[in-house]
């Protein structure tokens, strides 16, 4: 279980602070979730989670402000009991006096945004998502390869980061080297990004560890990138029966998500970079509705067709 403090929250989003707590600077968010207390406000709590951050919006704002004052305190006081890490107000609204006294008596930070709710709503949780998303550090190297990326694996000495330099040179960008940090931030969505000890630097056995931003430009590197395709790159095992057609994919399991893996041999004279290249378009054509595997397929079966008929 990852968390974020909330202070983190504040400074990214700008928000206006009217009730500042002791804890604020240490009070955690384990939740990528918030929440309109639409029918809290209503008296109905079951299912109620406590750990959101709470959203009062335009339709929030006009339903208390047609309350009198005494029922929006009582109001106030039985949401405030159950003690949620923050409270904001969208569409710079401001917050009721009585909000404010039941606030503080929980010490519950009081904050406003001027962006309309689900403005607000969907970038902050876009935003908890990847701050709370799982995560694992896998061995291998992360590219961005015609805008896919290629995720390199493989033994130790194998030849990932020799590839890897080969792509560089060719026009393509580092995201990592040696170790990837990679974050679930969906079902179908890894991020790959690296450490920031070690970002932007490549180690090559002979030569030692080598700068790519410094050697070939801002253009060589980027921060992150979505985890689109697993390139294993193995030694040659003249037992071992390689793919050869393509017309079915092979998966990976990373953080619980399925990514299309293809294992590579590696033997003296194959040109590695090359290959990547024609993975990454192929995995792009692929996605596009194009599989060329099945094409042939086609074209051979017609034949067939072609020929029986005659």
């Amino acid at each position: 279980m990852y968390s974020i403090k909330l202070q983190e929250i504040i400074d990214k989003f700008e928000l206006k602070v009217f009730i500042k707590t002791d804890d604020i600077e240490s009070k955690d968010i384990k939740i990528a979730e918030v929440n309109r207390p639409a029918l809290q406000l209503t008296g109905y709590y079951d299912y109620f989670n406590p750990d959101r951050i709470q959203v009062i919006g335009m339709v929030e704002y006009t339903y208390l402000s047609a309350m009198s004052s005494e029922k929006r305190r009582e109001t106030f006081q039985k949401l405030c009991e159950y003690n949620f890490p923050a409270i904001i107000f969208s569409r710079s609204l401001e917050p009721f006096p009585e909000l404010l006294e039941a606030a503080k008596v929980q010490s519950i930070p009081v904050l406003q945004d001027s962006t309309p709710t689900s403005e607000l709503m969907s970038e902050l949780i876009r935003w908890l998502r990847v701050k709370l998303a799982p995560r694992a550090t896998l061995h291998g190297v992360l590219l961005d390869v015609f805008g896919e990326g290629i995720l390199l694996m493989g033994e130790s000495g194998v030849g990932k980061s020799e590839t890897a330099l080969e792509l560089i040179h060719r026009g393509h960008r580092l995201v990592a080297d040696d170790a990837v940090e990679i974050k679930k931030v969906s079902n179908q969505t890894l991020i790959g990004s690296c450490p920031e000890i070690t970002r932007y630097f490549i180690e090559l056995r002979g030569i030692g560890i080598i700068d790519v931003k410094q050697m070939f430009g801002v253009e060589s590197v980027k921060q992150t990138h979505a985890i689109d395709l697993v390139i294993q790159l193995e030694l040659w095992d003249k037992n071992k029966e390689y793919e050869r057609l393509g017309t079915t994919d092979e998966y990976i399991d990373i953080l619980g998500n399925s990514v299309v893996c293809c294992k590579i041999p590696i033997r003296p004279g194959r040109n590695l970079a090359i290959i990547c290249e024609s993975a990454a378009i192929n995995h792009r054509q692929k996605k596009m509705g194009y599989n060329s595997a099945q094409a042939l397929s086609q074209r051979v079966m017609d034949s067939i067709n072609t020929n029986a008929k005659a």
